[in-house]
């Protein structure tokens, strides 16, 4: 079990027929916190959301150390591109909230991801806005993320942020991964989700490598579930937007793998809320606070995936 403190290092929907009636019955009677006695909850994966946000800067290499010490498999991240075609890990278009690029360049408001080459990125401090503990952190590359990732032996939801802002990323990304040997059977197979809000951008991973998981980040109306496992293997929505019978409905489809479509609800950061969205059949929580969630999921026995890498 992972210490509970750290240092530094430290709409309504309307009901299917037939089969999703059937499916909900058991779930929608869940505003459950536990499995039913004497049944086996299904693994449910923890994601820690732009790393150990809550207690590193999101998205550096650090944040993933964090994670990493907490015992969390599952790391989430955003992929956006530089001026000159570097693939960074940074989750807003622009560099000033999470930067001091006000203040090392004044003059090149409003400080556009894509307006710096990854020579002036690398130059920003991406942590002490988060504390003076974290000062000195930088903006990773893709490449210098999936090394650190590798050496952790942590899993990957990439998040392919804004494409429709960096026409052709989807080959880059890929190209990436291939290099640092995340598009082997192994890896594919285990440890690697490419999800985006971007339905045509994950249409055009899934055709570039059919073999990927993909997640669509969103809620479509249950109608229109159908078209998205084409290419989609997960429908990952915001927790506000779910119930025990969006879920039911998810999971009466296969997606393009000939499995069960699965769905990861973010972001979410009360145990309670996480715990009430796994009795309704989440397959994952993506979460700023992975330690308290993961804690807090395993001891309501879901069988949490994605939890005790420092013990191993």
């Amino acid at each position: 079990m992972p210490s509970r403190t750290l240092t530094r290092a430290s709409g309504a929907l309307t009901a299917l027929a037939g089969i999703v009636l059937t499916a909900t019955a058991t779930t929608a009677t869940a505003t459950a916190a536990e499995p039913a006695a004497g049944t086996a909850a299904a693994p449910v994966v923890t994601v820690a959301h732009r790393g150990a946000s809550a207690v590193a800067p999101e998205n550096t290499l650090e944040a993933v150390d964090v994670a990493h010490q907490m015992g969390i498999d599952w790391v989430e991240n955003d992929v956006q591109r530089s001026k000159d075609g570097e693939l960074v890990i940074m989750h807003d278009d622009n560099l000033a909230r999470t930067t001091n690029v006000e203040e090392v360049y004044p003059d090149r408001a409003p400080w556009k991801v894509a307006d710096f080459t990854w020579k002036e990125i690398s130059r920003l401090d991406a942590g002490g806005w988060k504390g003076e503990e974290w000062a000195g952190a930088r903006v990773p590359t893709l490449k210098q993320y999936m090394k650190r990732v590798t050496q952790n032996r942590q899993k990957l939801v990439l998040e392919i942020k804004k494409p429709e802002l960096y026409p052709g990323i989807e080959k880059e990304i890929l190209t990436e991964l291939r290099r640092t040997g995340w598009l082997s059977r192994a890896a594919v197979r285990n440890k690697l989700v490419v999800q985006s809000f971007g339905a045509d951008s994950l249409r055009t991973v899934h055709k570039l490598r059919p073999d990927v998981k993909t997640g669509f980040l969103g809620t479509p109306a249950v109608a229109d579930l159908p078209a998205y496992a084409a290419f989609s293997d997960q429908i990952n929505s915001h927790h506000g937007t779910v119930s025990a019978d969006y879920y039911a409905a998810v999971h009466a489809l296969e997606g393009p793998h000939g499995k069960r479509l699965e769905s990861y609800t973010w972001t979410v950061d009360d145990p309670a809320r996480a715990v009430e969205l796994a009795g309704w059949g989440a397959d994952g929580i993506i979460t700023n606070k992975p330690d308290v969630i993961a804690e807090a999921l395993e001891d309501a026995g879901f069988g949490v995936a994605g939890f005790g890498v420092a013990a191993r």
